[in-house]
């Protein structure tokens, strides 16, 4: 009598089992849509400390002045080349490319037509703060200086 070699029916199928499972717990574990929230909420840090950072550049070759158009109370800025109807416009950091090639949008894509998604104010002392109210994750993402 020969002894046949290979697997029965069953323990390939537990084997199968096995790895569904630890597979199935490493996705969750993962949490693919939670990485990509945080992923967009990173760029869109990135995205406003730029925004801050040409205004206050503007600001250093204007003996101070920060952009006219940004006003007391936050509006949404508006796109490079967009038609800025009731938004901040910021074409004077675009404009030869010399603090900004262009202003960032948010990663999302969900805004105005015009805009980016980024919001812009000032306080009554000139300090700018800039925001992005469409942040994932209940995350808040604003930075004053």
């Amino acid at each position: 009598m020969q002894k046949q070699k290979g697997f029965t029916l069953l323990e390939v199928l537990l084997v199968v089992a096995i790895i569904a499972i630890l597979a199935s717990i490493v996705i969750l574990a993962l949490n693919p849509a939670k990485q990509l929230a945080e992923t967009r909420n990173s760029q869109r840090w990135v995205d406003i400390n730029t925004i801050l950072n040409a205004s206050y550049q503007y600001a250093l070759d204007n003996n101070g002045t920060v952009p006219a158009s940004i006003t007391t109370s936050a509006t949404e800025i508006c796109m490079t080349g967009g038609t800025c109807t009731g938004l901040i416009d910021l074409s004077v950091l675009t404009a030869s490319e010399e603090f900004i090639t262009a202003i960032p949008t948010d990663p999302s894509g969900t805004c105005n037509a015009n805009g980016v998604c980024y919001e812009i104010s000032k306080s009554v002392n000139g300090r700018i703060t800039v925001s992005a109210p469409d942040a994932e994750e209940s995350a808040t993402i604003s930075v004053t200086r």
